[in-house]
Order: structure tokens, then C-alpha cells, then sequence
């Protein structure tokens, strides 16, 4: 027997589950917070172990169970963190990333500031966004009034030079040479000959 049947009443619920890139990328970057603030308790926890062995000479870490996550962020910070995510462009979601996870690096964060430097690392990244826009809208309006400014110039050259074959404003060479009083002066196209004078 076929299982097939039985699955089918859930194939509408995926095909039409598909996510926003906006959605993708709030997913993405908020799972890479949680995962980093998991980290981060872990780390502190770790040096809170060392503190205390160091301290007291014993390691009592052995008899210490923890939950898996103590801490978390409240539920405004998290809409608030959620709704700044939904505005980055998914083309800058790697770069963030990669960004937080070096000041993660650089600052070795206690727990309660990962969001913090999330947060900064947002608005970096939406900043970059706009001077990005603004660059591209500049360069648009750049080429746009070139393209004027070229159209324009074309056409008050055109405007400026026109050619009237039956002007007599128009000087050519034969009537240069038609003009020229000198009868002793040659034709332009032939050279000039004189004769020596014998003493």
C-alpha cells in the first residue's frame, strides 16, 4: 500500500509557504543573533568556570547542569530587531553576517550586548544601503543631464552651422583667383616661375 495518500493534504500548506526574500533574510539574520548569543553564554559561562576554579581551586563545573539558554532578548527589541532585518537588501545579508561576526570576534561580548553590536551592525548596513542609492540616483541624474546637455549641443551646432551652396558669402578658391589683381601671379595649382636678371 501505498503512503503517498495519506500525505497529500499537505501539499497546498508548502506550495503556498514560500517566504519574501525580506522574510528569508529576517529569518536568516535573526537566527544567526540567537545562535551567536548561545555562544556567547557559553563563553561567559566557560569563564566563569575558569574565575572560580582559579578562585577556589576546585573544579565544581562537573556538578553545575545549565539550561540551554538563560538569557534572551525581550520581545520589543526583538520586533524592533525583526522590522530594522526586513529592510536590508538580500544582497547585503552575507556582508552583515560576516560583520558581526567579526566585532563578535573583535569585542568577545558578554551576553546582554550581542544585540547591541547586531543592532549597530544593522544600521551600518542600512546606512551603506542609502549612500549606495544615493550614488546610483546621482549617477543616474549625472548621465541623464550629460545625455541632455550632449542632445543640446548638438543641436545649436547644427543650428549654427548650415551651408547655403548659393551664398556668395562662401569663398572658394577660384574666386580667389578670379579676384587677384596681380596679373604677374600664376594660377595657384602651378608654381611660379621668374626670371633671372643679367648684368
Amino acid at each position: 500500500m501505498a503512503l503517498t495518500p495519506w500525505f497529500r493534504w499537505n501539499e497546498p500548506q508548502f506550495r503556498h509557504a514560500q517566504k519574501s526574500p525580506a522574510d528569508m533574510v529576517t529569518d536568516t539574520l535573526m537566527t544567526e543573533l540567537s545562535w551567536q548569543m548561545k555562544q556567547a553564554e557559553k563563553l561567559q559561562r566557560e569563564r566563569d568556570n575558569e574565575y572560580r576554579r582559579l578562585k577556589t581551586g576546585v573544579d565544581y563545573s562537573w556538578l553545575i547542569s545549565y539550561n540551554k539558554s538563560s538569557y534572551d532578548i525581550t520581545p520589543g527589541e526583538r520586533l524592533e530587531l525583526e522590522d530594522t532585518c526586513s529592510k536590508i537588501h538580500p544582497s547585503f545579508c552575507g556582508p552583515v553576517i560576516l560583520r558581526f561576526r567579526q566585532m563578535i570576534t573583535e569585542y568577545e561580548p558578554e551576553v546582554q550586548e550581542v544585540s547591541h553590536l547586531f543592532r549597530t551592525v544593522l544600521q551600518e548596513a542600512l546606512e551603506k544601503v542609502k549612500e549606495d542609492e544615493e550614488a546610483k540616483k546621482l549617477a543616474r541624474q549625472w548621465s541623464s543631464n550629460n545625455k541632455r546637455a550632449m542632445s543640446l549641443s548638438l543641436t545649436t551646432f547644427k543650428s549654427r552651422v548650415r551651408i547655403y551652396p548659393f551664398s556668395s558669402d562662401i569663398k572658394t578658391i577660384s574666386e580667389d583667383v578670379e579676384r587677384c589683381t596681380d596679373s604677374n601671379r600664376r594660377v595657384w595649382s602651378m608654381p611660379e616661375f621668374r626670371q633671372s636678371k643679367k648684368l
